[in-house]
């Protein structure tokens, strides 16, 4: 994920944090999944490198949204049972996909290098959701 030289401001969390949380609901309405709240207490940000939402529907279902300096995902809840556990699904998922692009036949520049940004995102996830100081 992309390096930070200076620590963010109040302000610029603040914007990142409304900034990717758009990002994510446009992501899931891209899907037809259509918003209705997000539960904050189970939402984590790691401003400015990845922000992992709990997301409730107008339907009454339940999604995990991933959004910040990475592709923007969503799964239904019931695959993970909390933030580490879904960015360990992330990942995982992601690797899957990057390594099923790359095996494909008559990939273009730019299906290679999503591929290998989902490969090097899905390392950072999981790297992340092994860094035991954030979790406690």
């Amino acid at each position: 994920m992309s390096e930070q030289n200076q620590p963010m401001t109040q302000a610029e969390h603040d914007d990142w944090v409304r900034e990717n949380f758009q990002r994510a609901n446009q992501h899931l309405a891209e899907n037809g999944v259509l918003f209705d709240s997000v539960v904050v207490e189970a939402s984590r940000y790691l401003a400015p490198f990845v922000a992992v939402w709990k997301i409730k529907s107008q339907q009454g279902k339940f999604f995990w949204v991933i959004s910040g300096d990475l592709p923007a995902d969503y799964m239904p809840f019931e695959t993970a049972t909390d933030v580490r556990g879904a960015l360990k699904r992330f990942a995982l998922t992601w690797q899957l996909k990057a390594e099923n692009i790359m095996t494909s036949t008559g990939l273009d520049e730019t299906q290679q290098n999503f591929a290998k940004l989902l490969a090097d995102r899905a390392y950072s996830l999981h790297e992340l959701s092994e860094q035991d100081t954030l979790w406690a």
